[in-house]
């Protein structure tokens, strides 16, 4: 698994490795931090809506000097605009903000109940303009997924959910795969919560890696895209120090071990309470 590209269901190749860019909203902090990113290799972005960031992701876009074609940019309709039925509208926005033609992925940042079915129909109009290259969804369970396939046969080239080992979600990955989706995992290093781990450090000193390391790899042997958050240079660059070793089976089996359903990343405040 030392490919640095996997192909999607639209046959667009996505960088297994990306930068994520959640609340990097400080003066120059998202630019300064694809900088860095584009200078250690990265070539996916992937910011949001939500983020509130779009603007600094397209002029470090403009500034990092990596032709567009080169690069892979992903970004989220937020809940309000599937409320409102804005989906062009949110689109449109997104692209003036990035400074950009077309969008490599969009995604449906949450299944809105009730919203995310139309949404998906406004996507895959979107889709079929060229305007973007692919289209996905993100913390979609099985149950949205099979939901959207029952009103659509345009299948989700992405899930991006949630995923490192103290939440390996298993059979979501396993259903995923089944229907030729792509997992991609935010928070990968789950906020930090697992780099002190016992197992995990004891690996990072059997592969001279770190205990990041460690995790991000575990997911790309899954089979998993990772988009780790950093603006911090040294750790871009080490989180992207991730290709040119393998865990072996073994290894791998121990940190399986390690899951117990922790979710790092919070659910939107309009989705608590809702069986979303």
């Amino acid at each position: 698994m030392n490919s640095k590209t996997v192909f999607l269901n639209t046959d667009e190749e996505m960088p297994l490795l990306g930068l994520g860019v959640y609340k990097a909203v400080g003066e120059n902090e998202v630019e300064t931090a694809i900088l860095h990113a584009a200078d250690a290799g990265y070539r996916l972005i992937d910011t949001a809506s939500a983020y509130a960031n779009e603007d600094g992701v397209g002029r470090g876009i403009a500034q990092c000097g990596i032709p567009r074609k080169d690069l892979f940019i992903t970004t989220k309709i937020w809940n309000n605009a599937q409320r409102l039925g804005d989906i062009t509208g949110a689109f449109n926005r997104s692209l003036e903000r990035l400074q950009l033609d077309y969008i490599d992925l969009y995604l449906i940042h949450w299944p809105v109940p009730g919203c995310f079915l139309n949404t998906w129909k406004e996507l895959v109009k979107l889709y079929e303009s060229g305007r973007v290259r692919s289209i996905g969804v993100s913390n979609f369970e099985i149950r949205h997924l099979e939901e959207l396939a029952s009103v659509s046969d345009v299948v989700p080239a992405v899930n991006q959910i949630e995923f490192h080992p103290y939440w390996y979600q298993k059979e979501l990955l396993e259903y995923c795969k089944s229907k030729g989706i792509q997992v991609q995992a935010y928070a990968p290093l789950a906020r930090g919560a697992y780099l002190d781990n016992d197992i995990i450090c004891v690996l990072a000193t059997k592969y001279g890696k770190t205990p990041a390391q460690i995790g991000l790899r575990w997911a790309l042997q899954k089979g998993v895209a990772v988009i780790p958050k950093s603006t911090n240079p040294q750790r871009i660059v080490s989180n992207g120090d991730i290709f040119d070793f393998e865990i072996e089976e073994e290894d791998m089996a121990y940190i399986d071990q390690l899951n117990q359903n922790f979710r790092s990343a919070g659910i939107p405040e309009d989705l608590q309470g809702t069986a979303f």
